[in-house]
């Protein structure tokens, strides 16, 4: 059974998204050795928090955006044997974009 989370006000979901691995001549690095990706692709995103008026302040990030987020930022969660991670959106660094002309080279 799948198990679905909102996250509440201004936090997201993020689950990381796998570097490729690169072996460098002979060397190969462990997993447990190997630093984690400061990238990761928004999962859930809330409502946004709400300003001291009473409106809701919206979100820059919404589900689907790939993101930079800083290297000890949010709380791992597990849920359903995937790891994500648990952050405010402020702790996001940037959102990557993509130009129409990266879109043409990559086909």
């Amino acid at each position: 059974m799948a198990t679905t989370i909102r996250p509440l006000h201004d936090r997201v979901i993020i689950k990381r998204l796998d570097e490729e691995e690169q072996v460098s001549g002979a060397i190969i690095i462990p997993d447990t050795a190997r630093e984690k990706p400061q990238q990761g692709k928004v999962i859930a995103a809330g409502e946004g928090k709400f300003r001291e008026d009473g409106t809701r302040q919206p979100l820059d990030v919404k589900a689907g955006d790939r993101v930079l987020f800083g290297k000890y930022s949010g709380s791992e969660v597990k849920i359903d044997d995937q790891e994500y991670l648990i952050m405010r959106e402020d702790e996001i660094l940037g959102v990557f974009t993509t130009t129409a002309k990266a879109k043409s080279a990559a086909r």
